[in-house]
């Protein structure tokens, strides 16, 4: 009888802790979350199967969700920093435990997870109430969020609802915002390119670009692979490019972003978190609303 996969076949949070760790120290010590995450992914290299498993209730994919909570326990434990949002740090305590034979690497983040839980615990029993949910039962609550989400998933979904050809003709507009010079090229017979023109490099200096525009759904844990960024740079070449852009809503798989910088034309690579980032930057279609830091001033007060 055929196996159905279910979340016991995934890796607990706790399972992650070790494979974070040493991804981000093959990274070279720091990673962005994206970065991180792919890594740790390549490490696992789980099936399509494993990767589509999702919450019943909230429809979120269960092991994105556990390495979520692996990076979050690690800083936690003190075995990465986050000096920025987005940006890790492995520290000195999370390269000691690396060093450790396997088994006993394990064993320390057991004790640093039970001293966690323990002093979550004291925390929580001096405050009136608590919600003691865990996720899985094997982590502690996390701290505060990276960020908050909601407007990229907003505008996300909104990006996803668009017609394909509407959506090229955004992005060929937000890419015009950094002064990009483009045509668009989209529909039939267009060889795999959606807009070609010209990218500024310096005041005297410009390239020929192409760009190729995927509007994949955002919540599809499947990415863009190897081969379609090796197809799309052959059709960048044939076009006389010296650069290529491929943009998606979705995820580049690592073997893609390894395949994107082999040869010329090298591709740049755009996701859905960095095309939120781009339209955040440019305020395209989303509106930034002021916040006063009241306590910002306080430091301007008199000590007497």
């Amino acid at each position: 009888m055929t196996h159905v996969a279910t979340k016991d076949d995934l890796p607990t949070s706790f399972d992650l802790l070790l494979p974070t760790l040493r991804a981000i120290e093959r990274l070279g010590g720091s990673a962005q979350t994206r970065q991180l995450r792919e890594a740790v992914l390549e490490m696992l290299n789980p099936s399509e199967e494993l990767l589509a498993l999702t919450y019943p209730k909230s429809g979120d994919f269960i092991l994105q969700d556990r390495m979520s909570w692996a990076r979050s326990d690690c800083k936690t434990f003190g075995t990465l920093e986050r000096p920025r949002r987005g940006l890790y740090l492995l520290t000195a305590l999370g390269r000691e435990i690396l060093a450790l034979p396997e088994d006993q690497a394990v064993e320390n983040l057991r004790e640093l997870r039970r001293e966690a839980a323990v002093a979550s615990r004291r925390a929580a029993a001096s405050k009136p109430t608590q919600d003691d949910t865990t996720v899985d039962g094997d982590a502690p609550i996390p701290e505060e969020p990276e960020e908050s989400t909601e407007w990229r998933d907003v505008l996300l979904t909104r990006l996803h609802a668009m017609s394909p050809t509407a959506f090229e003709r955004f992005v060929l507009y937000l890419l015009r915002s950094f002064d990009l010079e483009l045509e668009h090229t989209g529909g039939s017979g267009d060889e795999g390119i959606d807009g070609i023109g010209v990218a500024p490099i310096s005041p005297v200096l410009s390239a020929k670009v192409a760009v190729q525009v995927k509007r994949y759904n955002p919540s599809s844990p499947a990415g863009i692979g190897r081969q379609e960024v090796a197809l799309f740079q052959r059709d960048a070449e044939v076009a006389g490019a010296e650069r290529a852009i491929m943009v998606t809503l979705g995820r580049y798989t690592s073997a893609a972003r390894s395949a994107s910088q082999a040869t010329t034309p090298m591709v740049d690579l755009i996701d859905g978190e960095k095309l939120c980032d781009l339209v955040r930057e440019q305020e395209v279609g989303i509106r930034i609303v002021p916040q006063v830091v009241l306590e910002f001033f306080d430091r301007f007060e008199s000590a007497g």
